[in-house]
């Protein structure tokens, strides 16, 4: 089935953004600059920080939201809907996935490239379609079976490109390049469960994705920056990037934008991207499928690569390049994109209806456990 215009801008928007959102990120972490009490010149390292400005990026959605719902309630048939039984406490679970698990991938994307922090996210698939086996009712078939195999392969390819880049990288360390790796796969199987309760909440209760994504903003908001307050006590030593050795120094993090105002153009950068990113995510899991999300959020690797290396900001690996081929084959393996091939070769026809014909039976079969078949329901 052809995607409709507005799909084709929701996966643009989302491409975009979501490229745009990394290097802004990685491009805050390499910059250093003086803290407060006279404090030596040291790297902006405040990850959590960054997250807060994320989910305010999140939560600014929620104003534009209410602002387009009172612009169409004016025409003479309102389209919006406000969801008025939706309760906004079913997405706190979900907002404290995102919050976790973007805390710990802004931790990792100081220890590792940009490039291999994108690709590693790609183990998000494997995660999601276990979980969407166990949670959402559904049957994968072989071929997903077989994307979600080389899949791990890949990742396994991009972690031994890391292990012998470190000994040309001077930046990161090899133990900071290995705990970064490993924090970043952790922080996907969060990121799975995130993708699968916001499926099911997005479906079974008809929420604008804009409400939705500044629902999750404002909770993640709201308990992250409480918890700065007694991150700014905690202790961690060596494994902080602050002059205190503290979990996360927000009084250090403004004055080192006092002093270094381009940090605040990339935290702001940040913060656009994600509102944006965010919404055309959500969006996406909607209209299409949590699936697609998982394809372009890994077609977005590509554009961060080619931008890092521009930049100069990592070096080219061969490596790299296969690992990159090895997840993407293994992600058009799970989702499907082998069909359309399939379907031109007349040996494989009957293979392929087989395959087709089980992957669309368990979809019906969820949807009707999920009591979501109705007529004219178009969500």
């Amino acid at each position: 089935m052809a995607w409709t215009r507005y799909q084709l801008f929701l996966a643009f928007l989302m491409l975009t953004t979501g490229s745009i959102n990394t290097l802004s990120a990685k491009w805050a972490d390499l910059f250093s600059a003086r803290g407060c009490h006279n404090d030596p010149e040291h790297r902006f390292s405040h990850p959590f920080v960054q997250a807060v400005g994320m989910f305010l990026g999140e939560f600014s959605c929620l104003a534009v939201f209410y602002i387009l719902l009172c612009h169409d309630r004016r025409r003479p048939e309102p389209q919006m809907n406000a969801a008025h039984s939706f309760n906004p406490l079913l997405f706190f679970p979900p907002a404290m996935c995102d919050m976790t698990a973007t805390s710990i991938m802004y931790v990792a994307l100081n220890m590792t490239s940009a490039s291999s922090f994108q690709m590693l996210r790609g183990a998000v698939i494997v995660f999601t379609g276990l979980l969407s086996v166990a949670f959402l009712g559904r049957r994968l078939v072989v071929s997903q079976w077989i994307g979600i195999f080389i899949t791990i392969l890949g990742l396994v390819i991009v972690g031994m490109a890391d292990f012998f880049s470190s000994h040309k990288d001077d930046t990161h360390k090899l133990s900071d390049i290995i705990t970064g790796d490993l924090l970043i796969i952790m922080a996907q199987i969060i990121v799975a469960v995130q993708m699968v309760l916001e499926e099911k909440f997005v479906y079974t209760h008809n929420v604008h994705p804009l409400q939705a994504v500044g629902t999750e903003g404002f909770f993640g908001f709201f308990v992250l920056s409480l918890l700065l307050i007694p991150m700014y006590f905690i202790h961690v030593g060596n494994f902080s990037g602050s002059p205190r050795l503290v979990l996360e120094d927000a009084l250090d993090a403004f004055c080192q934008i006092g002093h270094q105002p381009l940090i605040l153009l990339a935290l702001l950068g940040n913060t656009v991207s994600i509102a944006f990113f965010n919404f055309a995510g959500i969006s996406v899991t909607k209209e299409i499928s949590a699936t697609t999300r998982m394809v372009l959020d890994s077609l977005r690797t590509l554009v961060i690569w080619v931008v890092s290396l521009a930049l100069g900001w990592e070096q080219f690996l061969g490596l790299q390049v296969l690992g990159f081929i090895v997840l993407l084959l293994g992600t058009a393996l799970y989702n499907g994109l082998h069909r359309p091939l399939l379907a031109r070769m007349p040996f494989c026809s009957g293979l392929l209806s087989v395959e087709e014909e089980q992957s669309s039976g368990a979809e019906r079969e969820r949807l009707l456990n999920d009591g979501r078949v109705q007529t004219g329901d178009e969500s």
